[in-house]
């Protein structure tokens, strides 16, 4: 690996967790604050206003890089079961049952899980205190 992408690595990790964050609070936000273009509103009994609870929340805290480990780990799993109640039972392939956002979002996450937040955090920054 050449000494400019060793340098780039850690910046890029904490760029990949906050653009990650982003994009999953946006499914979030749209379940339950009906933004962007929502059309009905979560509820707490329900699987996807469960998810959605989990989206924003987990999605903020990820933006932010704090407790980045432990949230990414529990987004992961998240994911993971989405995957398994939503997509799976529409047929193997996640092309075609329109899953692999959520297998994707699942690996990231359990990328970040073992990786950490990256230097521009609020663990790291936390940890220097």
């Amino acid at each position: 690996m050449s000494a400019f992408a060793g340098k780039l690595s850690p910046i890029l990790l904490s760029v990949l967790r906050s653009v990650t964050g982003f994009l999953l609070i946006e499914h979030g936000t749209q379940k339950w604050l009906l933004f962007p273009g929502g059309t009905t509103r979560a509820t707490v009994e329900s699987l996807p206003g469960i998810a959605g609870l989990f989206e924003l929340v987990g999605g903020a805290l990820i933006i932010l890089g704090l407790f980045t480990r432990p949230v990414a780990f529990v987004l992961s799993g998240v994911m993971a079961s989405a995957y398994f109640i939503a997509h799976a039972p529409h047929g193997f392939w996640p092309l075609l049952n329109k899953g692999e956002l959520a297998v994707l979002y699942c690996f990231v996450f359990l990328y970040l899980a073992a990786a950490g937040g990256g230097p521009w955090s609020l663990d790291r920054l936390l940890r220097r205190v």
